[in-house]
């Protein structure tokens, strides 16, 4: 893979073509891949996933692209997880019990809150937390709607930059150094979730010769 390439894992689940896309169109060099190999010296790596924890985590270690997660997340490579992808990101969850996660962030992600429906299918504004500046939500306004779709999320932890109030406060982003992770997805958010994106390709440090979101 070229320098400054980003490697989107197609690993036969989620909302691949639509991330590739919107990363295409934001300037960046993304390719999906594949095969394991042809993710060597990616700037930096996307893992989408929708659907079951469990079914995704088996996929990914079945089309061998849990190795590149891997050594990303080992390396200091960008890492940003979308939904399920995000998920995965952590050590297990309750929707699969005994499947482990990429085991990057520590926790298991459970159920959203009890009495609200499930899943969680609308536009919902976040909420940035905590006193250090967030690099995925640089350049947003304040509470920026963003579109969700899932019924499982990780538990608020110290890496948690932004929330959103779904029968309480949930965990809807975190970043831990080159570590980033979004239960909405930015790839189906309009020009708000673009400009996420374009905060992970400047990261990655991936252009063609970028897009106005």
């Amino acid at each position: 893979m070229s320098a400054g390439t980003i490697a989107v894992l197609d690993y036969g689940i989620g909302n691949l073509a639509s991330a590739h896309r919107a990363l295409v169109h934001l300037g960046a060099d993304a390719r999906l891949v594949q095969e394991a190999g042809d993710a060597d010296g990616a700037a930096g790596v996307v893992l989408p996933g929708v659907g079951a924890f469990g079914r995704c985590a088996e996929a990914l270690a079945d089309s061998g692209l849990d190795k590149v997660a891997r050594h990303a997340l080992d390396n200091a490579v960008p890492f940003l997880g979308i939904c399920v992808g995000f998920q995965l990101l952590y050590e297990g969850s309750e929707e699969s019990p005994g499947t482990a996660g990429l085991g990057a962030i520590p926790g298991t992600v459970g159920r959203l809150p009890a009495g609200e429906k499930c899943p969680q299918i609308q536009w919902n504004p976040l909420r940035a937390v905590g006193a250090r500046p967030s690099a995925i939500l640089a350049g947003l306004p304040a509470d920026p709607w963003m579109y969700f779709v899932h019924s499982f999320v990780p538990p608020i932890g110290p890496d948690t930059v932004a929330t959103c109030d779904y029968g309480g406060d949930i965990n809807a982003a975190i970043e831990r150094d080159h570590i980033w992770g979004t239960q909405f997805h930015p790839e189906k958010s309009g020009t708000l979730g673009l400009a996420v994106l374009a905060n992970f390709v400047a990261r990655t440090g991936s252009s063609r010769g970028a897009t106005e979101p």
